[in-house]
């Protein structure tokens, strides 16, 4: 399989095209979407990755879709699945 980018991690896009131009850190985010704060910090850091559940939180938040959001997640993990197996060969 050969890409031709490294797609962002979903938190990677959270944080810049959303909520760096708002000027919206984690914790004023956490307020609108009433989740843990090491939840939305493990996100944005890359730590941990976007559930169903969040899709649809963030989709609510940012008038996208939950697709949106779960189609980032997903092509995420299959660009490091498939640089983990080109690595193990």
């Amino acid at each position: 399989m050969s890409l031709l980018y490294v797609p962002m991690h979903p938190g990677e896009v959270l944080k810049e095209p959303y909520l760096d131009p708002l000027e919206m850190g984690g914790i004023e985010f956490l307020r609108h979407l009433g989740v843990s704060r090491t939840r939305i910090e493990r996100l944005i850091e890359g730590s941990s990755g976007i559930t169903p559940d969040m899709a649809l939180h963030r989709a609510r938040v940012f008038s996208t879709t939950p697709a949106y959001w779960m189609d980032l997640q997903t092509n995420y993990d299959v660009s490091r699945a498939a640089d983990k197996k080109t690595n193990d060969w």
